[in-house]
């Protein structure tokens, strides 16, 4: 059947990819090759990358280091699950370098107790990071203007829309920030407890110790920070002042960029000093509580056997971290995470010497947040890496199986589920037998060996050797040294005949099958090998044993199928009982990183549940998003962004995510309503500054125009003054295109135009009058132009640049405006050459200077005449931007392609026929910073000092201001293009070098790095020289017909 043609070809497909894979990697192990397959979803490199990772894993530790989770811990954030420990090694001595010492101190575990001053290990290694962000943003003061990150001039640009959420400015290399703070903004309960937060009133009596020093100014900038996200009229706010404060409580000169999980980790840990010492002061001779361990903090049970002996100890969780090397999914981490070691004995009675240990949730915080560890480091290569793997997650997650009340549920469960998976195996291998079927390199499914064979069998028998016909029909004259050694079938050639004089010239025009090069078969060659004798009794026995026996195959084949995918519904299912679906958890937030373990971006996805619609915050870019948006840059292994953390949260708890209501009107507090009143009274400042400013732009921009507007009087006045002729022109307003003072350029050709028109409308026309003569050439004029403007032309015939006309008739311009256009172009006093001719001028500027104000749209005719203007200059600036790329001159090509991108952009929201093709000047200008790119890669890599300043200038100059407009868009081939940009840089990571090239290179990557949407400054539009109609029109169509074809791009 149709179906079981297209299961074999589907089961054939996947054995090739297997033997691909196979061939690749060396491994012999099926199961472990489906596996590879299955995570990749069917992608060839990325199973190579994940069979590749597997093999190269690092032993894990010894058992004392590897449960040491389950010794009692003073330290709240313990290392939960202790595979992340499992790779630590000791790189602290002097013959290490500074970065190796910082990866060990990020990665293993402090459990020291508090100095005097209050600050630990950690807070000391988060220290190195805040100061690197703060020095990012200091030095960036020192650059040139090309690298500066630069609010837009005009402050309307940076005006809130409506109740759009607030973005957050990178201040320098702080994306990470962004990303944290925006995700615990919108918890709405977070962001009341903050904005109602009060220091203890005896504050000033108490001895200020460090952690009140750094805790307390803290908390007030954020709550600063969150009033202005909550009431500002500004569509982003700076958070300088909060940053400064976290640099300032620590004194380090390193950083990490791997050290942002432990930031968030501590920033809860400084939240819960300041409200421990307002609920200490609250609730005296209480035990008090803390509302940011009851919001964020949660408990497990670790319950096991170290060494022979049974233990079982509570603990105290904030962030949870899992692994993600191995899994495919969330739960496969959590299922490891939670069980450790060999856990056979727990469950025994007899006194056995294994190790092992169960976590079990006794309570789960309403905020449960995973922290996913994608960063491990590369003991081969000496340095961190990052783990691009792909992890699904789901935007519901239920916890029923990892409680404690659920233990003996779980465990029954998981040993059925073990039991089902073990049982998978066998039909797997069983079906693998059936679809991979022979003894040699090459196997087949078993069923299309039966069915080639039954093919074979009941093909008509042949009496001759497939030799013997070629060797009997060898041209005469050839030697038996030259006779054709014994073909294969598909290259078997067709008998030569001898061929007559007269026959010669037909022959020598017919087709010659060509073995090797082409795959057709001679026509009186069998298609296929048949049996050379076979009797119909041979036949039918045969027929009937392989038809049953394919029959038999197929039958067991379709049946081992139908188990697999039974067991995998049990195992999915396994859960999905109302008992086992009591704990929801509901996707919060998503915190991504792009780039490679030493560098990159942070954004992240929020859900709005109000707008039931996901949010990305993307910095100073608050943009709304989707499901499918946040799995493609969340789950991994598509490009180099990844999540990092996952936020999620009580879902039978809404309190966590309402609104608050006035108790009086009963109606939703918004904007400054939610603030308490200091917070108002700073928000309100602020406004009434961001106010001021707009004002005070909006009277700069009106005493400009009423320059511009004087300065036009003035230049009116002395035309008048010169020439009254000259004034009236002035006054008509009419484009300068249309009418110049001489015939030349663009007038010369509109005039030749326009006499032609006079001279057929005086052969056609009886009417000799010149206002009949003028109808009727103007009549001849539109019907030219209006052919002109239906043509399908090519793009280097376009008519458009030719005649305003054709432009606006493609853009469908009110008839007013086509008219008056028409009697400008009929006005020319250059036409005066005959009295006929300037009969007709006059008639022509008579007729204007009867046009009411009423019957035309002054306003609207200059504003299509503007708008033809604009594509007058896109095509200059596209058509010299392209002449500059055919040169290779990228640098110089760069700024013509990227304006001209932009203002082709500007006209197309107006109309199809506004502008030109989006699609090729977006590759020109993608291809342009690509090979940019390569040049300043490669004048890096040549290592001279001169090569490689000029290389990191163009890169800084030219490359990086540009890469914000090709993230905008988020077109596919920009964004990709971005990413081979970024590739290029980070694969130097690691690499051996001079100390100068390590530090600019450090220096630079960040810049390149940073996925912010905002534009930064760069060079002015350059200079719009003059052409002529003609001479434009000329240049374009040589242009376009060597370049005005888009190549199919590959990554």
């Amino acid at each position: 059947s149709t179906y079981t043609e297209i299961f074999f070809l589907f089961q054939q497909h996947q054995q090739t990819l297997l033997n691909q894979l196979r061939e690749v990697t060396g491994t012999t192990d099926v199961q472990l090759l489906q596996q590879a397959l299955q995570v990749s979803n069917g992608d060839l490199a990325e199973a190579v990358a994940y069979l590749t990772e597997k093999n190269a894993k690092v032993p894990q530790q010894d058992e004392t280091t590897y449960y040491q989770t389950s010794q009692v811990a003073s330290d709240r954030y313990i290392s939960v699950g202790s595979q992340a420990d499992t790779n630590v090694i000791d790189l602290t001595g002097d013959d290490k370098d500074d970065l190796q010492r910082a990866i060990a101190l990020s990665l293993e575990e402090s459990s020291r107790a508090f100095r005097e001053t209050g600050i630990t290990d950690e807070e000391q290694a988060i220290s190195r990071f805040l100061e690197a962000s703060i020095a990012e943003n200091k030095a960036s003061l020192k650059r040139t203007h090309t690298e500066v990150w630069s609010d837009s001039p005009n402050p309307h640009d940076r005006k809130r829309i409506d109740n759009c959420p607030v973005g957050l400015k990178n201040v320098g290399n702080t994306c990470w920030f962004s990303a944290v703070i925006q995700s615990l903004f919108n918890l709405l309960e977070f962001q009341r407890l903050v904005l109602h937060y009060s220091p203890p009133a005896r504050v000033q009596e108490l001895p200020r110790n460090q952690k009140e020093h750094r805790n307390l100014p803290f908390m007030q900038e954020l709550r600063n920070l969150f009033s202005l996200m909550v009431g500002s009229k500004r569509k982003y706010v700076d958070p300088s002042r909060a940053v400064e404060i976290l640099k300032d409580a620590f004194k380090s000169s390193e950083s990490q960029q791997q050290d942002v999980s432990e930031f968030t980790h501590k920033l809860l840990d400084w939240l819960e000093d300041a409200f421990q010492m307002k609920a200490e002061e609250d609730r005296e001779g209480e035990k008090p509580k803390n509302p940011m361990v009851e919001l964020f903090y949660g408990r497990f049970l670790a319950v096991g056997v170290l060494e022979g002996k049974k233990f079982e100890n509570t603990e105290t969780f904030g962030q949870y971290p899992l692994q993600v090397n191995g899994f495919k999914d969330l739960h496969e981490c959590l299922e490891a995470a939670m069980v450790e070691g060999e856990i056979e004995s727990l469950h025994s009675a007899e006194n056995s010497a294994r190790s092992g240990q169960e976590h079990w949730f006794t309570e789960l915080p309403p905020v449960l947040t995973f922290e996913l560890s994608r960063f491990e480091f590369n003991q081969a290569l000496g340095r961190p890496e990052k783990i691009h793997n792909k992890l699904e997650f789901p935007y519901m997650l239920y916890m029923d199986r990892y409680m404690d009340r659920n233990r003996e549920v779980t465990r029954i469960k998981r040993e059925e589920i073990r039991r089902l998976k073990e049982h998978l195996t066998v039909l797997q291998q069983r079906l693998e037998r059936y679809l991979s079927y022979g003894s040699g390199p090459k196997r087949f499914p078993l069923a299309d060996v039966l069915q080639y064979a039954m093919e074979f069998a009941s093909s008509k028998p042949v009496c001759t050797s497939p030799v013997e016909d070629i060797d009997s029909s060898a041209p005469p004259g050839c030697a038996a040294s030259q006779q054709l050694p014994p073909p294969r079938q598909q290259d078997s050639v067709a008998p030569l005949e001898s061929m007559s004089p007269a026959t010669g010239a037909q022959q020598q025009r017919l087709a010659i099958h060509k073995p090797f090069t082409q795959s057709r078969l001679p026509p009186d060659l069998p298609m296929h090998p048949a049996p050379r004798h076979i009797t119909e009794e041979e036949l039918r026995v045969l027929e009937g044993c392989l038809h049953r026996w394919r029959s038999e195959v197929e039958n067991d084949t379709r049946d081992l199928q139908g188990s697999i995918s039974r067991i995998h519904r049990t195992i999915e299912l396994m859960y999905s009982d109302k008992s086992m679906m009591q704990v929801p958890y509901r996707l919060h937030a998503v915190l991504v990183h792009e780039g490679q373990a030493n560098a990159g971006h942070y954004w992240a996805y929020i859900y709005d549940p109000h707008q039931r619609c996901w949010m990305k915050y993307n910095d100073i870019s608050v943009t709304k998003s989707s499901w499918e948006e946040l799995v493609r840059d969340s789950f991994g292994g598509y490009r180099n962004a990844s999540a990092y953390c996952l936020m999620y949260i009580n879902d039978k708890k809404p309190f966590l995510i309402e609104e608050e209501f006035d108790k009086e009107t009963g109606q939703i507090l918004s904007g400054l309503d939610k603030l308490p009143p200091d917070l108002k009274h700073y928000v309100k400042e602020d406004n009434e500054l961001f106010d001021k400013e707009m004002q005070e732009w909006d009277a700069l921009q009106a005493r400009k125009a009423q320059q511009e507007k004087l300065a036009l009087a003035a230049a009116a006045a002395a035309a008048a003054a010169s020439s009254p002729l000259t004034m009236q022109v002035f006054l008509q307003h009419d484009p300068e295109y249309m009418e110049q003072p001489s015939p030349t350029n663009d007038s010369k050709h509109m005039q030749e135009d326009t006499e032609r028109a006079i001279s057929k409308a005086v052969a056609e026309q009886e009417e000799r009058s010149p206002e009949g003569l003028l109808n009727a050439a103007i009549k001849l004029e539109y019907a030219r132009l209006l052919r002109f403007a239906q043509e399908d032309t090519p793009l280097d015939n376009d008519y458009r640049i030719q005649h305003i006309i054709v432009y606006f008739i493609q853009n469908q311009a009110p008839k007013k405006i086509l008219e008056r256009t028409l009697l400008t172009q009929f006005a020319d006093r250059n036409l005066a050459f005959d009295e006929r001719c300037k009969s007709i001028m006059s008639v022509a500027r008579a007729k204007l200077d009867l046009i009411k104000p009423e019957e035309v749209n002054m306003d609207e005719y200059e504003i299509w005449h503007q708008d033809y203007r604009n594509f007058r200059e896109t095509t200059i600036l596209m058509t010299i931007g392209l002449e500059l790329f055919q040169k290779t001159n990228y640098v110089e090509s760069l700024m013509y392609l990227i304006y001209a991108y932009q203002y082709n952009k500007e006209l197309l929201t107006k109309g199809l026929y506004r502008g030109h093709d989006e699609d090729l000047l977006g590759h020109y200008r993608r291809e342009c910073l690509l090979k940019l790119n390569e040049q300043a890669a490669a004048m890096f890599e040549a290592g001279e000092e001169p090569e490689v300043t000029t290389g990191l200038g163009i890169m800084n100059e030219l490359v990086v201001p540009c890469i914000p407009l090709l993230l905008v868009q988020e077109v596919e081939r920009d964004l990709l293009a971005v990413e081979d940009m970024r590739n290029r840089w980070c694969s130097y990571l690691g690499q051996e070098m001079e100390a100068n090239l390590q530090e600019k290179l450090t220096d630079f990557l960040p810049k390149l790095l940073d996925c912010s949407t905002e534009i930064k400054s760069f060079h002015d539009p350059p200079k719009i020289p003059s052409y002529s109609a003609l001479e434009l029109f000329e240049r374009f169509s040589r242009i376009m017909s060597a370049m005005g074809r888009v190549p199919s791009e590959g990554r």
